[in-house]
């Protein structure tokens, strides 16, 4: 069968723009498998330190907040209770607004809660992306030396065979381990940031209600 003009030209060019790929494609899974370990251990670390609030305390601050005498009191039962500092600050703020009418104290709480949402969100991206994006680049990884490694199967090289196949293993695991690591470590973070969302717009409710008694205002 004749071949087309210019196809040799053309299939010339695509050979060498996706072996071209091969080397980009390795550093970026180098680069996953990396920032997911790295991640893997801030997990770690945050779960030791990190402040654990349960219900019934919960519950004991929003009853403790409910008959204050004036927002000092409530301030003064944030700081005393066991909420992560950052907690503190954001619902101590909130209590702080009695000179603010109603409507605005509501926006600015839903403000402090919207941005503790984005920074959770904003947190788990990269591993999000990874977990994504780790098996795609490893199949990448994979294919590439495939082509050459069929070729030197064709030349008789065995030696050469295995290089390129055993590239293409490497790739496909480290693809899968990095979207693996990245995807527990999104997971976690995404479970302990709606127990502390959810732990803030339930005080800062009982905040809000209590700040619109009469005898606070």
């Amino acid at each position: 069968m004749p071949a087309v003009p210019g196809s040799e030209a053309l299939q010339g060019i695509m050979h060498v723009v996706s072996q071209s790929l091969l080397i980009p494609a390795i550093v970026t899974l180098l680069a996953f498998v990396a920032y997911s370990v790295v991640a893997l251990g801030g997990l770690i670390a945050e779960y030791v330190g990190r402040v654990r609030v349960d219900v019934d305390e919960i519950k004991e601050a929003i009853y403790n907040i409910s008959n204050p005498g004036d927002p000092k009191e409530i301030i003064e039962i944030i700081n005393n209770s066991k909420l992560p500092e950052r907690q503190k600050e954001i619902l101590t703020d909130i209590a702080n607004t009695e000179d603010l009418d109603s409507r605005t104290r509501e926006a600015l709480a839903r403000r402090y809660v919207e941005g503790e949402e984005l920074k959770a969100m904003k947190s788990v991206e990269i591993t999000d992306s990874i977990t994504r994006l780790g098996p795609q680049v490893g199949l990448l990884g994979t294919l590439i030396p495939i082509g050459p490694g069929l070729v030197a199967l064709g030349a008789g090289d065995i030696t050469q065979l295995a290089n390129h196949f055993l590239v293409a293993f490497d790739a496909a695991i480290l693809g899968l381990a990095s979207s693996a690591i990245s995807f527990f470590v999104s997971k976690v973070r995404k479970r302990w940031f709606e127990e502390y969302l959810v732990n803030l717009e339930t005080l800062a409710e009982a905040i809000l209600e209590v700040m619109e008694q009469p005898s606070i205002k």
